[in-house]
């Protein structure tokens, strides 16, 4: 999902966007939603969430940390 649409959900959730990236905007929607604000964290190697939304990116984002 791109930043773009991520900033769209994110107002649509009444989410302040000043300065946030695509990280911390998508924890922060992950909390709205009632889940755990885990995206691009280790618990990617353990999540069975296989139709979570942020999964690809999730991934890519955990991938690029560990460099």
């Amino acid at each position: 999902m791109t930043l773009k649409e991520v900033k769209a959900m994110a107002k649509g959730m009444g989410i302040k966007l000043c300065r946030k990236n695509k990280t911390q905007l998508i924890r922060e929607i992950q909390e709205r939603e009632g889940n755990i604000p885990c995206f691009g964290t280790e618990r990617v190697k353990f999540c069975g969430e296989e139709g979570c939304l942020w999964r690809s990116d999730c991934l890519k984002e955990f991938r690029k940390n560990q460099k």
